[in-house]
């Protein structure tokens, strides 16, 4: 596992934490499938440019509701890595 990876997990592991949810529950409202959110969650793979601006829309509305609440750096990290890696493919 990389760093981006154990990064993307930590993101992944404190919204399933703060919201309460279920892989699955979050896989639904941002239109991925169980599979990818997991590589996710495990440190495995990162979203791609699509899927994260999905995750950080999907955060940021649990943000406005008062649901989650996640450092800047935490988001900004998110945004950063998924464009380091659509260079690198």
């Amino acid at each position: 596992m990389n760093t981006e990876g154990r990064s993307f997990s930590a993101l992944m592991e404190e919204v399933w934490r703060q919201l309460a949810v279920r892989q699955e529950d979050v896989d639904r409202q941002i239109g991925v499938n169980d599979a990818t959110v997991n590589c996710w969650g495990n440190g495995h793979s990162t979203p791609s440019k699509l899927a994260n601006t999905q995750l950080k829309t999907f955060c940021e509305k649990m943000i406005r509701r008062s649901t989650l609440t996640l450092s800047a750096g935490m988001m900004d990290f998110a945004t950063l890595e998924a464009h380091r890696n659509q260079e690198q493919s």
